[in-house]
């Protein structure tokens, strides 16, 4: 089957209308229609938004309803010729420009943008600053410019890209045409330095929730990730995921182990060579089922909707690149998963890697409070939603239920005391050391450090033997997550009181506290490899299943969903897409769940735009109609 045809539209299109007729959606979600409004009428914007948010319609809706073509700049090839397709497969006409097209493709893609046959245009920001390109486009007329991941501008960001700084010369050479950056990871910082870059200052600011309430987050101790990780996985057979980890050995290795296992899973690292990783990309995008075992070099181009894990075997860099890889799950909105497991190893290696980096020591500086702030998530005693959020300036008002923290609040234990003896070390060493030097006070040490300050004639010194220096350092970062302490960078983190109004009662022993520790190393069982007897177990819950997210899926008959399933692998395969292009899950669910009778039936399907309809009407109808036997 080929392309969908093109959707003709009003000279003036109502967004709204575009919405419906294009995409096939009947209302637009969160913030969407307010940033619609302002790019349609002509406005810039900075905007920030989950993944699975609706990023892309807050740009392609635009490009549709104002005069000329939208260009989009994003980063990575597979990106780009996903939301192509897409675009295609509704009806929109749209094209990209990157590095490996042959000359014939590019040769088309700018004769068709000449003529004006084109409503989107995607380059990467290489293709866009090379050569004639900008003068080529300022002979055209230009909807709108569209920055994906506009958070590589930035030196503050987890994932600068030095060539996106160039970006700022289409304020200068375009200037009365609306920009838009958007990005789904920015803290406070970021942000500012994002409009400063792409010179955004006096322009608006869309900030949607960070929430993706259909995550669940877990997060385990370290205890033989490799088992722990098949242990995860085992009612999980069949299912789309991604798996980190942060070297190419363990990769190569964990693949190997799951693929023993009976997983579809395959490694993809910078180590292999180029039509390895091609391969292995183009699997995981058009099969269902397939496990990519991977370094941080996977994931940021894929665009797959219904990945339903995302693992860590390993801490990764920092808790914008764990919100940034964790995002990758459940973009459709489904019950997806976050899991990750940690050890008291991870911290010193990531430590080294930043200062084995060669960067300056202002961004070493910067690197290290991030991974702080990854390391306060990890030993959150708190609703882990609520942690995150908090990084990025957003309140969570009430625990969110659906992480491990607030579906396992057994594992709390009572630290009233212990509490108070690092409180009190703080305070008595002057509020200007980190938790080493304070852990290191309180355990006893026969330190140099401890002995030229002078610190061994403190009374809370040798004062903490009842727990050892991992449950310590574990207690002080979680002190910190609550607000009890605060690290203040510019004392080199050191740490010193954060609310007083809750310090003061617990000092005095009118309040208590309880958090999660860790077990003493001399209590651990020495039970299997994956810590099943002990506190890692994942305890026999399947946490992110479908029917638990209540979107549907348990309504749904489930030989008919399969039927729907199995004819749209086929429909992708004959025109090259992945599945998704064709329609999404939620779309299919949707169907074997309301059954319609009749192509206006299946119009208020969500995702069945007027293109779509056409192109698939009759023979989703006549397999509706079978009941997929």
């Amino acid at each position: 089957m080929t392309p969908a045809p093109a959707i003709p539209l009003a000279p003036t299109p109502d967004p709204l209308e575009v919405l419906a007729e294009v995409f096939g959606y009947g209302a637009f979600r969160g913030p969407q229609a307010e940033i619609v409004g302002h790019v349609v009428g002509g406005g810039s914007a900075l905007v920030l938004m989950p993944t699975g948010g609706g990023k892309s319609l807050c740009y392609q809706i635009p490009a549709l309803c104002r005069p000329g073509t939208g260009v989009v700049i994003s980063p990575l090839i597979a990106l780009m010729d996903d939301q192509v397709a897409a675009l295609r497969q509704a009806g929109v006409r749209a094209a990209a420009l990157h590095s490996a097209q042959g000359p014939q493709q590019a040769q088309a893609a700018w004769t068709a943008l000449r003529c004006g046959e084109l409503d989107l245009v995607y380059l990467s920001p290489e293709r866009l600053l090379a050569g004639d390109c900008l003068d080529r486009l300022a002979e055209l007329p230009i909807a709108l410019f569209a920055i994906d991941e506009a958070h590589c501008v930035s030196q503050w960001g987890h994932d600068f890209r030095p060539e996106y700084l160039q970006l700022a010369v289409l304020a200068q050479r375009f200037p009365a045409i609306p920009r838009l950056a958007l990005t789904a990871t920015a803290d406070g910082r970021t942000r500012e330095d994002i409009r400063e870059r792409l010179r955004l200052q006096n322009d608006r600011v869309f900030l949607a929730s960070f929430d993706r309430p259909n995550i669940t987050y877990l997060v385990r101790e370290k205890e033989g990730p490799g088992a722990q990780l098949q242990a995860f996985l085992a009612p999980r057979k069949g299912e789309a995921g991604i798996v980190y980890a942060r070297s190419r050995q363990r990769v190569d290795r964990l693949a190997q182990e799951l693929a023993a296992a009976g997983f579809d899973a395959l490694a993809y690292h910078a180590g292999l060579d180029p039509q390895r990783r091609s391969a292995v990309l183009e699997r995981f995008r058009r099969d269902s089922g397939v496990i990519v075992v991977a370094t941080i070099a996977f994931g940021m181009g894929i665009d797959k909707p219904d990945v339903r894990f995302v693992a860590h075997v390993d801490l990764p860099k920092s808790l914008e690149a764990y919100y940034q890889e964790t995002g990758r799950a459940g973009r459709d909105g489904l019950a997806a998963v976050a899991w990750m497991v940690h050890g008291p190893g991870d911290v010193p290696q990531l430590r080294r890697f930043i200062e084995d980096s060669g960067a300056e020591p202002s961004q070493k500086a910067i690197e290290h409070g991030k991974l702080d702030a990854l390391i306060t998530f990890t030993e959150a005693s708190i609703c882990r939603r609520q942690v995150l959020l908090g990084h990025f300036g957003e309140t969570l008002e009430q625990p969110c239920g659906n992480c491990d923290v607030c579906l396992e609040p057994d594992r709390s234990q009572d630290v009233t005391e212990a509490a108070r003896k690092a409180l009190s070390a703080v305070y008595r060493t002057g509020n200007r050391f980190g938790a080493a030097h304070l852990v290191d006070v309180l355990l006893g040490a026969n330190s140099e450090k401890i002995r030229t300050l002078g610190h061994q004639e403190l009374s809370v010194y040798g004062i903490g033997q009842e727990l050892d220096k991992g449950q310590w350092r574990s207690l002080f970062r979680q002190l910190v997550a609550t607000g009890l302490l605060v690290s203040d960078p510019a004392n080199q983190g050191g740490l010193r009181f954060g609310d007083r109004e809750r310090v003061s009662p617990l000092l005095r022993g009118e309040v208590t506290l309880e958090l999660r520790l860790p077990l003493a190393k001399r209590e651990r069982p020495k039970g299997s490899k994956d810590g099943s007897s002990g506190p890692w177990a994942e305890s026999g819950r399947r946490f992110g299943s479908s029917s638990a997210a209540g979107d549907g899926a348990g309504e749904a008959d489930q030989q008919l969903l399969q039927a729907l399933k199995d004819w749209r692998r086929e429909q992708a395969r004959s025109q090259g897409v992945p599945p998704y292009v064709v329609f999404h899950d939620r779309t299919l669910i949707e169907l074997a769940s309301l059954r319609p009778l009749d192509l206006a039936g299946l119009a208020g399907v969500s995702g069945v735009g007027k293109a779509k309809l056409a192109s698939y009407g009759e023979a989703v109808l006549e397999l509706l109609a079978s009941g997929g036997s």
